[in-house]
């Protein structure tokens, strides 16, 4: 029997596993063991880790090793030269290959399957042995493949966070708009949703926001669901590897002629323009022109998916005998043979395909047509994960969303649609638990807003909402409303604090003022005095944001050098993804910079460095460290170029040189115009001048607007060999000698006075 993939909603997944015990009982319903084996990559990381080796070496040594399912590391070592080189080269590492070849396959540890599920008409014990685990978990001791091999029922139940962000956006259109949808019957021929489509803006759509997808719609310019589906079965490694992407949308445009090697055949591929892009067609050819039934039908669409030469060759004499009974001649049948074998490498489950596309047509009605309330629910999905959380507030953005601040007084524990604008979720804020959040909510909706800090202490519950709960708070700015700036909330905090344990105390002690007011001393007057302080600079308030939220929200450091870093950037941080081996050039800050040794003892360095997207793991290999090495800080502005490194486990950027802020400022400037007086200007200045131009070769031309007694002006360039370099000491000693006011620093068409 094939196993059943059935998606829910990840909210409820739990739900749905009870539901079957109950049906079905408990002794027949059980979750199936998996086995952790070492593979290629961990093989290499343990052996490393065991021989205490420098992690960052050793995982770049495994990340050589191709991310594709069953490479092996014999495999990898043919088809990678990098590995080849390093492992010929480097005695060290290549013992802890050799040792990881021969421990790779073997099982490495045991745990649950995180979706099967396996049901039997009677106790599991009449089929198979059971497992307890460490933590009580009953599964059985047959992993995925063993339990289909006898005869049991596999069932795959996934929780799909998109289901559940569905489900939270239609009950807020509901409550709010009074509008109930049926998302099962939404229309699937929408204009707006497919000019969605068409235009690439899909981040936050199910299976369609990756940058390369998002090329690739713009490019197809899908009008019906069956385009959707088919993008589905194109983007994976196998069709994308094999031209089969740029193939399909010459095809469905017109460019290239659809043919088809029989009249059978163009019945059942011609949805997807002559191409076998799915499963279902080859079970369709084979039964139709081979006379298979169904089964056999697929148990040649596994022979062919899983390449075993033996049982092709039994299914190619299946085939062409039935074929020959069908009138097909011998050659065409070879033809079409051939054909499915070739194409079953790429092709892709059609149910799963058109069902997951359905699942992205929906999301895209509701982005399309209740922004809002589908981004406050994308926002509520991804509140732990922060990367993802910073991509969709920069698509709200980008969408025009305006994003309000957290508020004690107005948010809730998830992101809410409020007026024309989505305010923030207390749940995204570092350090803040589910149980303090719900203590807010229950003090402001018992007693009303809050309307100090002092005030808040007293009302909330201290032992849920600890002191750096509120600390987080106030420099998320949650608590920008309550009458003071951050930086007085911050020095009155222990104050404050202290007050509300006071209040607490006599609460649970019963003793109350008698108009049922704080005692004295407790809020307001001097107790609550705030020290006369100045507010925090924008560095200080960004980075309390940062460390509460993980980010910034109310500005970025890198909106500054905008103008600076903007036209040399080729790709964001989000797009390194599908920029695999490729050459790109990326600005953003330094950040969780580490100087390390090589096991040379060379200096290198390891940061992530970040951009409004996202951040990046960055390695800067000896060669291009020491150009830069004694400058690179924290906080940096930097211009990072580089290969981009990625696979199913991680992204990285391999740097081959970083410029930092003041590089690119010289980089980038054009021209630098003076203003000179020659009235006013001594011989000395002059002489001066003309030194500082000499000493400082560069790229920037060099503009004299030469005045005389005010009675003209002159524009004179100077010759190539007076180009200068436009670093900020240089722009700055030209200045002295001119005077403020008469320098202009021309940047890529942008104007501005000193760097």
């Amino acid at each position: 029997m094939p196993d059943f993939d059935i998606d829910f909603c990840k909210r409820r997944r739990g739900e749905v596993i009870d539901y079957v015990r109950n049906k079905y009982g408990w002794k027949n319903v059980s979750q199936i063991i998996t086995f952790g084996t070492l593979a290629a990559r961990n093989a290499i990381r343990d052996v490393g880790r065991v021989m205490e080796l420098p992690f960052a070496e050793v995982d770049r040594v495994a990340k050589l090793v191709p991310a594709e399912i069953g490479v092996t590391i014999d495999q990898a070592l043919e088809d990678s030269p990098d590995l080849a080189e390093i492992y010929n080269s480097n005695p060290q590492i290549r013992n802890v290959i050799n040792i990881a070849r021969k421990l790779e396959g073997l099982t490495r540890h045991a745990s649950t399957h995180a979706a099967g599920v396996v049901i039997a008409p009677k106790p599991l014990l009449h089929y198979l042995p059971l497992y307890k685990s460490s933590k009580d978990e009953i599964t059985t001791q047959f992993d995925m493949v063993d339990v289909e091999s006898i005869g049991l029922i596999k069932m795959d139940f996934l929780g799909l966070r998109t289901l559940t962000v569905i489900q939270d956006a239609l009950e807020a259109i509901e409550e709010s708009e009074g509008v109930k949808i049926d998302i099962d019957r939404l229309p699937l021929d929408d204009p707006e949703t497919y000019k969605l489509f068409c235009a690439g803006r899909t981040c936050g759509i199910f299976q369609f926001e990756s940058s390369g997808m998002r090329d690739i719609l713009v490019r197809l310019k899908p009008e019906r669901l069956e385009d959707l589906s088919a993008l589905n079965a194109l983007y994976r490694p196998g069709p994308i590897k094999g031209g089969l992407i740029d193939d399909y949308i010459k095809r469905r445009h017109g460019r290239k002629k659809v043919e088809y090697l029989l009249p059978e055949m163009e019945e059942i591929t011609r949805e997807t323009f002559g191409i076998i892009l799915y499963q279902e067609q080859v079970m369709q050819i084979a039964s139709r022109l081979g006379g298979f039934t169904l089964g056999e039908a697929d148990l040649l669409r596994r022979a062919m998916g899983k390449k075993k030469k033996e049982l092709m060759a039994q299914q190619r004499d299946h085939f062409m005998a039935g074929a020959q009974e069908h009138g097909i001649s011998k050659r065409k049948a070879d033809e079409v043979f051939e054909l499915m074998a070739y194409f079953s490498g790429y092709g892709f489950n059609k149910s799963h395909s058109t069902a997951y596309a359905l699942i992205a047509y929906q999301t895209a009605y509701l982005k399309a047509h209740y922004p809002y309330y589908f981004m406050a629910a994308l926002l509520s999905s991804e509140m732990e994960n922060t990367d993802k959380l910073k991509r969709f507030l920069a698509e709200c953005r980008d969408m025009g969303i305006e994003i309000l601040a957290p508020d004690v007084n107005k948010s809730e524990a998830n992101f809410k649609v409020e007026g024309e604008a989505i305010r923030f979720g207390l749940a995204a804020i570092k350090g803040i638990g589910r149980s303090a959040i719900e203590n807010i909510v229950e003090a402001r909706e018992e007693h009303g807003p809050f309307d100090s800090l002092f005030r808040f202490c007293e009302l909330v519950d201290l032992r849920a909402v600890n002191k750096r709960a509120v600390e987080a708070l106030i420099r998320s700015g949650a608590m920008d409303h309550l009458g003071a700036n951050r930086a007085q909330s911050l020095l009155v905090l222990d104050r404050a604090f202290e007050s509300g344990q006071k209040a607490m105390r006599d609460r649970l002690s019963g003793q109350t003022s008698l108009f049922g007011g704080p005692a004295e001393g407790e809020a307001g007057g001097a107790a609550e005095a705030l020290p006369d302080v100045e507010k925090l600079s924008q560095q200080e308030r960004l980075a309390g944001e940062k460390d509460a939220l993980g980010f910034y929200l109310s500005g970025h450091p890198l909106e500054e050098f905008t103008a600076q870093i903007g036209s040399k950037v080729t790709a964001k941080v989000e797009q390194l993804a599908d920029r695999n081996r490729e050459d790109v050039t990326v600005g953003g800050l330094v950040t969780e910079l580490r100087r390390i040794k090589t096991r040379n003892g060379k200096a290198m360095a390891v940061f992530h460095l970040e951009d409004d997207t996202g951040s990046v793991e960055t390695v800067i290999y000896p060669n291009a460290f020491n150009e830069i090495s004694h400058r690179l800080e924290n906080d940096d502005v930097v211009l990072v170029s580089g290969r981009a490194e990625s696979d199913s486990e991680s992204v990285r950027l391999v740097a081959s040189s970083v410029l930092q802020l003041s590089q690119v400022e010289i980089e980038s400037t054009k021209t630098i115009e003076m203003t000179i007086d020659l009235d006013s200007m001594s011989e000395v200045e002059m002489a001066e001048l003309l030194d500082v131009v000499r000493n400082n070769p560069g790229e920037a031309s060099l503009v004299f607007r030469v005045r005389r007694s005010g009675s003209f002006d002159v524009d004179y360039a100077a010759g190539h060999d007076y180009r200068i370099r436009a670093g900020k000491n240089v722009v700055a000693r030209l200045q002295n000698i001119v005077g403020n006011g008469n320098i202009r620093v021309i940047r890529n068409g942008f104007e501005n006075g000193l760097p």
